[in-house]
């Protein structure tokens, strides 16, 4: 069986609350954040973002970091920090704790997956995999970099049986056209995307390509070119929800019909143990260790789907959720978009 489960989608707020945006948070069942909580990662920019965050009535929120949250990438920082000469210094553990420490219901993903499982009496009742990564590639030195030399590896992490897939960066040719009209993206995770093939793929980073594409992804990607759909939104300043529809009820159903969980083995506790409903995979949150090991990482492994059979999972809906609408110097004064929010089928785990 399965249940609408909503999703709100926002990324690059750069430090600014919905208040200060002029935006409001839809309701829904989950919050995805995708990157850029701040502008140049101060512990008070963190703050205010997670405050933020932290008090949304949403029963679970999912958070990556971006390029501009430099505290949050502590190698990095380390390394760097002089090129931020007009800041205070900061301590990235305390930053890091800002965003680990202020609320339960926030799921913090650095290049890992986390089983998630909805629990509101009210609520869908609704289970999903979702990897979470803040890597892009940036013009100039900012965190959470890489070389297109190691892109393969770095997104042949993505597990097979991921259901959401939140990079800041976005996949190649997909939502990630800059003002002057070229693609910016990563075309590593664009291939990545075609052997894992998730219903949903949340991004940010190149602030005027904002939007929605549906992919249909063939079944011979290296000789073919999938297929894609752009979607349409409300324009800016329109007072109607910025909605994707993938149930079938407005628009065809997401051709993405195969999950992984096993409902016997999720009710018997074998997958959560009692009173928890979000397990990270892999345990652990050391920064160090893992963009010290993502290089000798393997992709997932799931034996009832091998990659050389995706014919019951052909689509992703890409999203490009960013918030702020310009990119510095923001010519003409900073804009800022609305929400997006999405409305997609996932599998029930238990009835009522």
């Amino acid at each position: 069986m399965r249940r609408k489960t909503r999703f709100v989608c926002v990324s690059d707020t750069h430090g600014y609350t919905p208040a200060e945006a002029g935006f409001k948070l839809p309701a829904g069942d989950v919050l995805i954040h995708a990157g850029d909580l701040t502008n140049q990662g101060s512990i008070t920019e963190l703050r205010k973002t997670i405050d933020w965050v932290a008090a949304a009535d949403f029963e679970v929120k999912i958070i990556i970091c971006g390029n501009h949250d430099i505290t949050l990438d502590p190698n990095f920082y380390a390394k760097h920090w002089p090129k931020f000469h007009n800041q205070r210094q900061e301590d990235p553990q305390k930053c890091i704790e800002v965003v680990t420490s202020a609320s339960s219901s926030i799921v913090f993903l650095r290049h890992q997956s986390a089983l998630v499982r909805l629990t509101r009496p009210n609520g869908p009742n609704t289970i999903f995999k979702v990897f979470g990564s803040p890597f892009s590639q940036s013009p100039g030195t900012w965190a959470w970099g890489y070389e297109s030399i190691d892109a393969a590896a770095l997104w042949n992490c993505i597990p097979l049986d991921t259901d959401l897939v939140v990079t800041h960066t976005p996949p190649h040719s997909h939502c990630d056209r800059r003002a002057i009209g070229s693609s910016v993206g990563c075309e590593a995770l664009r291939q990545a995307l075609g052997r894992v093939r998730p219903s949903l793929a949340i991004c940010g980073h190149v602030h005027e390509s904002r939007g929605y594409e549906r992919v249909r992804w063939l079944r011979s990607p290296s000789t073919e070119s999938e297929q894609v759909t752009s979607g349409t939104l409300p324009e800016p300043g329109s007072k109607k929800q910025s909605l994707i529809d993938l149930t079938g009820k407005k628009a065809p159903l997401l051709e993405n019909d195969d999950f992984f969980f096993d409902n016997e083995k999720m009710n018997q506790g074998a997958l959560f143990p009692p009173a928890q409903n979000i397990l990270i995979l892999p345990s652990g949150n050391d920064v160090e260790q893992l963009t010290a090991s993502y290089l000798r990482s393997r992709p997932g492994e799931c034996p009832s789907d091998p990659p050389n059979n995706r014919s019951r999972r052909r689509e992703t809906c890409i999203v490009n959720a960013a918030i702020m609408a310009t990119s510095w110097p923001h010519r003409g004064g900073k804009r800022f978009n609305a929400p997006i929010v999405v409305d997609l089928q996932l599998p029930v785990w238990r009835e009522g």
